[in-house]
């Protein structure tokens, strides 16, 4: 769907894309970093002499008609080009029951992309892109859902620190590319999470008049028009240089830990 404030669904299916909650008392007690510090030191412990593990990137998204999918599998691409990241593509769950998507076409989700088995799996991410449609110039109820379910993890803040940032999709070209974004970043505030925008980094890309193109400042984007317009190759470079750029800041930032 990915519309703005406003739009009537698409009945145009889009393609798929291609290729234990503490007490706050605990809490109080508890070092910030104990949670993050015990994982580590048990990976170490687990994983053989000498090797080294990976950098997370988590790209968790929520993608109805397939448009932010297509932003989600780019970054994917863009963050696996840095030396010693791997990217981790996981869907939130979706909160609509099966009769109302049939009603509304959308397709089928690929099920080589696992729903996220709940928000605690953030814990092993080193940094997180969070993907997902607009719904009035903020983001879809799906993703905001799975925001909501992260209560325990705040409670803790047991997020602090990662590093984080957004692709979204809209339906028009004033539909939210920036406030969908903007208005999001009240999640990562409260998880103490760091956002990572990506600024002008993209270079001339950013200023490029010659074609339609999504995206802004805060991140990646897509326009979904009524459904039926595919990501264009620059909104797709886009969200791979998305990728490519968190994941070197996930690897300074890891080489600080």
């Amino acid at each position: 769907m990915g519309k703005g404030g406003g739009c009537v669904p698409s009945k145009k299916r889009q393609p798929p894309a291609a290729a234990p909650s503490s007490s706050s008392a605990a809490a109080a007690a508890a070092p910030r970093e104990a949670p993050e510090e015990e994982a580590t030191a048990a990976a170490a412990a687990a994983a053989p002499v000498g090797a080294v593990r990976k950098l997370r990137l988590y790209i968790v998204f929520y993608s109805m008609y397939g448009h932010v999918e297509s932003l989600a599998r780019r970054t994917a691409v863009g963050a696996g080009v840095v030396e010693g990241v791997e990217a981790v593509l996981r869907r939130v769950p979706e909160t609509l029951p099966p009769e109302v998507l049939e009603k509304m076409q959308a397709p089928a989700k690929d099920p080589a992309v696992p729903v996220i088995a709940s928000a605690a799996e953030l814990l092993e991410a080193d940094g997180v892109l969070f993907g997902f449609p607009t719904r009035y110039g903020a983001m879809a109820a799906q993703m905001k859902a799975f925001f909501d379910s992260t209560g325990s993890l705040w409670e803790e803040q047991k997020l602090a620190g990662k590093p984080a940032g957004f692709f979204v999709s809209t339906g028009t070209q004033g539909g939210g590319q920036e406030t969908t974004a903007w208005t999001a970043i009240t999640q990562l505030v409260h998880h103490g999470m760091l956002f990572v925008p990506i600024g002008y980094t993209f270079g001339a890309g950013m200023f490029n008049m010659d074609d339609i193109r999504g995206g802004s400042p805060y991140g990646a984007g897509v326009f979904a028009g009524d459904g039926s317009r595919r990501p264009s190759e620059t909104e797709l470079a886009l969200a791979e240089h998305q990728g490519k750029y968190m994941g070197s800041i996930v690897k300074k930032l890891g080489h600080h830990v």
